[in-house]
């Protein structure tokens, strides 16, 4: 059964590109341009996922998620803004968004978020000698648990959600405490010591962890 996504962008355009972008990876996508469309939707479909603009025609992101969750409806939700405010960063969490991300932004990345939001749901993920269990943030190599940093917890979880897809570099930056390209291999290295993950990159693009 599909996963069904709510989708409020009234930027033409990037709508369309982004629910073409999630239909061909297999979800379902009902697509909203303003606030109003969207309260509709949610009160007469079941979503599995919400991913809203902030800046929309008629009742904004932040209060229809804020509307949403005081109504009880605990659907996680994305936003997606051109606001890159720390307010307003706050905010959507504070209403109860699980992530925010800034425009402009690749559609790509968009997927990789989506497609980990749902991995998370799985009891555990196998990849070749590890066994990790997304719910108790729990990784187990040849049996035993492994301890990963901050950083490297974050990294580990956008791989493990996406193996054989290429993960651009700045995605991965954003897990950094202080982004840079030397950081970056840095982190990289320490989690392919830990785990043994086999990470490639692909040049000027970003890496990949290769299918086991």
């Amino acid at each position: 059964m599909k996963n069904k996504i709510l989708l409020l962008e009234d930027d033409y355009a990037l709508a369309q590109t982004l629910q073409e972008l999630l239909e061909i990876e297999g979800y379902g996508v009902d697509l909203v341009y303003d606030g109003n469309e969207a309260v509709d939707a949610s009160f007469n479909g079941k979503y599995d996922l919400y991913i809203f603009d902030i800046n929309v025609p008629e009742l904004n992101g932040l209060d229809l998620l804020q509307s949403l969750r005081d109504a009880d409806d605990t659907t996680p939700a994305i936003f997606i803004s051109a606001l890159v405010d720390l307010n307003s960063i706050s905010k959507g969490f504070e209403v109860g968004a699980e992530d925010y991300i800034k425009k402009p932004f690749f559609p790509q990345e968009l997927l990789i978020r989506v497609n980990a939001k749902f991995m998370q749901n799985k009891k555990q993920i196998s990849y070749k000698n590890l066994i990790y269990n997304p719910q108790l943030k729990e990784l187990l190599k040849d049996g035993h648990i492994v301890s990963l940093g901050e950083v490297q917890e974050k990294l580990f979880n956008l791989f493990i959600h996406n193996i054989g897809k290429v993960l651009d570099k700045s995605i991965l930056m954003d897990c950094l405490m202080h982004p840079s390209e030397t950081a970056l291999r840095v982190a990289l290295n320490k989690l392919k010591q830990t785990t043994e993950l086999e990470i490639k990159n692909v040049r000027a693009i970003g890496y990949i962890l290769e299918k086991s």
